[in-house]
């Protein structure tokens, strides 16, 4: 008998022992394994852009507050807060936690890591999130100091964050990435190395093990987590494959749990062969086509709006995704908190025919027509519904003399070129941090920077949204809101596609998984049943 075989029949005799005598018997390592569809530009919270790169920091750090597993906030790194009568000033108590490596996590952290997101030489792109603290746009802009930002540490457990005007997002905005806390004695020697896996450290439920570039990044729980007597998975591989095809046949076969927007193109198999697993729910979001304002001819607005009223999207919900996407006429989606119906564009209920005649008006007086047709190159980033939508958009457009070159690259490259302005027309999709109709409008405000792709420069929309960060009222804040709104979609910087909803397969043997407005599931609040 091998020596194999026998160490077999003594495990299984000792196993049946300690069950007969109730003793615990340990478990396998639980692992969860996502098919994330993107690579993450960075581990910094500071260097963050994308959703598949949120579901892998909300993994490692947490805010001061954070997600439920319905995507509300709720206390997080801050165990509770008060706010002053004019809703200017939030008084944070940080709960008694460490970092993964054991140092306590303070105050100090949270004001460093805000310093630190919006100082100049930083570069972050995401820094303009936090211009409704005091002082943050003037740090952010090399006007101010860091000690003059709104964000101080009264002491290690005890954080004060002022405001410019109020902001009644405040609380689900802090959930975000970009309010993330760094541990400062870790990046103050380590500089930007500090997110290798033998320096970093996190105060969120997991920690980091390894990230090969372009195979996978693999966190495993931290011990030191506040609640990790809570955390039920003990493994995370998030999977940057972007050939979501791939990914279902690696599901079908047992190599992944969860993949996040499948391509609507597969809705039908999917409802027939994998109807348990397809999770479709309203999201918060708007995917658009943002326009080069800054290159010619799309400095020209008329031909910017021509291109948006000869898109027929009743013909793109019904016919190319199927999956219960609605048509979208605004940047903001309805339903949005603190705000009214979006301002929607002047044309929206006018007949297809009748749009494409007006488009072709529009081309016309901007010199173009049967002799001269525009040349528009289309980007999108590699996914099978872009491609599909983007096909429909370029025969959509040659009805109004319109000629497209389809251009597509993987998302870490595509969305690099948005920010650096290389493109003409391209594909973006925008999801809520925090249900705030701001949230959608900062995006076309000139101080937005790269997040700004299509650099949309309007004094006059500026000067509104300016006002709306210093409203108290509600009402008013709406309302001048929408104003600011309805001169954008009058400029048609962007061309409103459609408003989301979320798209993912779940393994049935997860259990914990909740519809979320914002398509937020931390692993935290998920298991796997055996």
């Amino acid at each position: 008998m091998s020596f194999k075989s026998r160490t077999g029949k003594i495990f299984s005799a000792l196993t049946l022992t300690l069950s007969l005598l109730g003793a615990p018997i340990a478990q396998a390592d639980t692992t969860l394994r996502i098919g994330n569809q993107g690579e993450p530009a960075s581990l910094d919270p500071h260097f963050l852009s994308g959703d598949w790169e949120n579901r892998i920091a909300g993994d490692l750090f947490m805010g001061l507050t954070t997600e439920d597993p319905e995507g509300n906030a709720i206390p997080g790194a801050a165990e509770s807060w008060t706010v002053s009568d004019d809703g200017l000033v939030y008084t944070f108590k940080i709960r008694d936690h460490k970092w993964s490596d054991g140092q306590p996590v303070t105050a100090q952290d949270f004001e460093y890591a805000m310093r630190r997101i919006l100082l100049p030489e930083t570069a972050a792109e995401y820094a303009s999130l936090l211009y409704i603290i005091k002082n943050g746009e003037e740090l952010n802009t090399g006007k101010a100091k860091p000690e003059d930002l709104g964000v101080h540490a009264l002491d290690d457990k005890t954080l004060e964050i002022t405001l410019k005007g109020p902001a009644p997002f405040l609380i689900s905005m802090l959930t975000h990435y970009t309010a993330f806390p760094v541990p400062k004695h870790i990046v103050e020697k380590y500089g930007k190395d500090w997110t290798k896996k033998e320096h970093i450290a996190t105060n969120g439920p997991y920690k980091l093990v390894e990230w090969l570039p372009n195979t996978h990044v693999k966190v495993t729980k931290n011990e030191l987590f506040w609640d990790a007597a809570n955390v039920k998975i003990d493994n995370v591989i998030f999977y940057p494959q972007e050939d979501a095809a791939a990914l279902i046949k690696r599901m079908r076969a047992g190599e992944i749990d969860c993949i996040y927007k499948f391509p609507s193109g597969q809705i039908d198999w999917l409802r027939q062969n994998m109807p348990e697993e397809t999770k479709i729910a309203p999201y918060l979001g708007t995917y658009y086509y943002p326009i080069n304002t800054k290159r010619a001819p799309f400095t020209d607005k008329r031909i910017r709006q021509a291109l948006s009223m000869a898109i027929d999207r009743e013909i793109i919900m019904d016919k190319v995704l199927k999956t219960g996407e609605l048509p979208a006429y605004s940047m903001v989606p309805p339903g949005t908190s603190n705000y009214k119906e979006p301002s929607y564009v002047t044309w929206k209920s006018m007949p297809m025919a009748d749009r494409i005649t007006k488009a072709k008006e529009l081309m016309k007086e901007a010199g173009y027509g049967d002799d001269k047709h525009l040349k528009v190159q289309l980007r999108y980033n590699t996914d099978d519904n872009h491609k599909r939508i983007a096909i429909a958009v370029a025969q959509m457009w040659k009805k109004i003399g319109v000629e497209t070159e389809l251009f597509n690259s993987e998302v870490k490259v595509h969305y690099a070129e948005l920010k650096q302005g290389n493109f003409e027309v391209a594909r973006a999709g925008w999801v809520a941090d925090y249900n705030d109709p701001q949230n959608f409008l900062f995006l076309l405000e000139s101080t937005s920077k790269s997040l700004n792709y299509g650099n949309y420069d309007n004094p006059e929309y500026d000067k509104l949204m300016e006002d709306a960060y210093l409203e108290s009222d509600l009402k008013k804040r709406a309302q001048i809101m929408g104003k600011a709104e309805a001169i954008a979609m009058e400029d048609a910087p962007i061309i409103p596609i459609y408003y989301y909803v979320s798209k993912n397969l779940v393994s049935t043997k997860i259990k914990g998984w909740k519809d979320a407005i914002n398509d937020t599931h931390r692993t935290r609040w998920l298991s796997i049943e055996k």
